[in-house]
């Protein structure tokens, strides 16, 4: 059995899978709210320990585990101080607080960092996190041993190992090396040796093995960032193919035959050779859509009931416009002061109004993220929809209107569990290739093809949507 697990923003999941790829146990955890800092952007790790111990002691078949993987979201950047203890029948260790993705508090850094490198880095990403506990929290800085992300730091309590995940051979530059460390003045000695996805890190620690009750000889396997793990879970593994991963945020990377030099997007080798990856991020996408319930007063309503309404609502929202941009905006504009806009409100704006306008704004982004991708000369052939939503007729169908793309969705929803399985199976010699793992393991329950009649309509408001965007730029502080 192969025991997957994803450490996201607000759940943490678990599943486990038999050796013919079945899914045999799906469990998932709630992080605690009460250890939330700034606007969720902060999180006390105790969670993770929390979460994680909830998962593991309800798990079936323990015996039977063969090997466990980590996913997880990111950039996240957790400074850690101590070696793994049990405290109060939690496997942890001393950490300051965890910065999670949505932390982009580091913009001057982003700039020295990004200077370094001689490439746009983004304010989210690692090194410029790390800079600016350097900068800003000195005493936080000179406690800290290791600065680990946070699927890096369970993989840290599973076997004391202190490794950092790097998910391409040719993505140094959104982690780090010796000389871009010495070039910031920080410590090497803080940040862990970069390993590759895939690579069996070793075995469970004692410690670990007495705590959660697993046998000693489970292998631990480096997983890393969801985006990547979600790729492999939507079997986009030829070239064209797009995963479009939907959750807090929106992860778009697209199988290409070629590299890419362009600000704009991120650009780096696929975990199938010899492909190459080019993708870009929005940061507020499922997270827009439960802000815009909380906004208009049905954050008791079932999604289910929300799309019912926005269903009845005709395209475009008449003629209203939403930026989804609550946290700035990562691709293809890559804005940290970029705000969130509602455009075209009239006295006959109701709230279904607003709900649909938000769920077109964010497939907007997508399509902005999409056409960047397209004007470089990179073809898109389909999207493989997974994450939040998956299963929603109305919010795929409008993906699929506004991108005039096909929309294939998996029949196993939980896409990081499958990619992370078909990445430990590889790893453990079930398949002789990565591709072959994916494309053997996941199938797909449905497709839904774009409305033409739609497109002239979804065509104006997007050129609107980038207008709107253009004549703001600047106006925020």
């Amino acid at each position: 059995m192969i025991l997957t697990i994803d450490i996201g923003t607000t759940n943490c999941k678990a599943a486990l899978f038999d050796e013919k790829g079945k899914m045999n146990h799906y469990d998932v955890i709630a992080l605690d709210s009460q250890y939330y800092l700034q606007d969720g952007s902060l999180i006390n790790p105790i969670a993770f320990s929390i979460a994680l111990h909830s998962l593991i002691t309800r798990l079936p078949e323990k015996e039977s585990i063969e090997a466990v993987i980590v996913t997880g979201s990111g950039p996240s950047l957790i400074p850690v101080s101590s070696p793994v203890m049990v405290k109060d029948g939690l496997l942890t260790a001393k950490a300051f607080t965890a910065r999670l993705y949505l932390d982009r508090r580091a913009v001057r850094e982003s700039s020295e960092v990004s200077n370094v490198w001689n490439s746009f880095i983004d304010a989210s990403f690692f090194l410029p996190k790390a800079l600016y506990v350097a900068h800003h929290e000195k005493e936080v800085y000179e406690k800290t041993t290791t600065f680990l992300s946070s699927y890096d730091y369970i993989n840290y309590l599973f076997t004391g190992e202190k490794v950092a995940i790097m998910h391409a051979p040719d993505a140094i530059k959104w982690y780090y090396n010796d000389e871009a460390l010495d070039a910031l003045h920080l410590d090497k000695e803080k940040f862990a040796p970069l390993i590759l996805p895939g690579t069996i890190i070793g075995t469970i620690s004692s410690i670990a093995s007495r705590t959660f009750n697993l046998p000693k000889d489970i292998k631990v396997i480096a997983g890393g960032p969801d985006f990547l793990i979600s790729i492999l879970g939507s079997a986009a593994v030829f070239p064209g193919m797009v995963c479009d991963r939907s959750g807090t945020s929106e992860g778009i990377n697209i199988c290409s035959t070629v590299n890419v030099d362009d600000n704009r997007l991120m650009s780096y080798l696929h975990p199938i050779a010899p492909y190459y990856n080019i993708s870009g991020i929005i940061s507020t996408s499922g997270k827009a859509i439960s802000w815009a319930k909380e906004l208009v007063g049905v954050e008791s309503t079932s999604y289910e009931e929300v799309y019912h309404h926005v269903d009845m609502i005709a395209p475009g929202s008449e003629n209203l416009v939403f930026l989804p941009y609550l946290m700035g905006e990562r691709a293809p504009i890559w804005d940290p002061l970029a705000k969130g806009v509602f455009s075209g409100l009239s006295l006959s704006t109701s709230k279904w109004h607003l709900m649909r306008s938000v769920i077109e704004g964010v497939t907007f982004a997508l399509r902005d993220v999409i056409e960047t991708i397209e004007d470089i000369g990179q073809e898109v052939t389909t999207l493989r929809s997974i994450g939040g939503g998956v299963h929603v007729d109305t919010l795929q169908q409008i993906k699929a209107n506004i991108t005039q793309k096909e929309v294939a969705v998996p029949y196993q929803k939980e896409s990081e569990m499958v990619g992370a399985m078909a990445l430990a199976m590889h790893s453990l010699g079930h398949y002789t290739s990565l591709q072959e793992a994916c494309t053997s393991l996941i199938s797909f329950s449905k497709v839904y093809y774009p409305d033409v009649s739609l497109a002239s309509l979804y065509d104006d408001l997007f050129g609107h949507y980038r207008h709107l965007y253009a004549s703001l730029k600047g106006s925020w502080a």
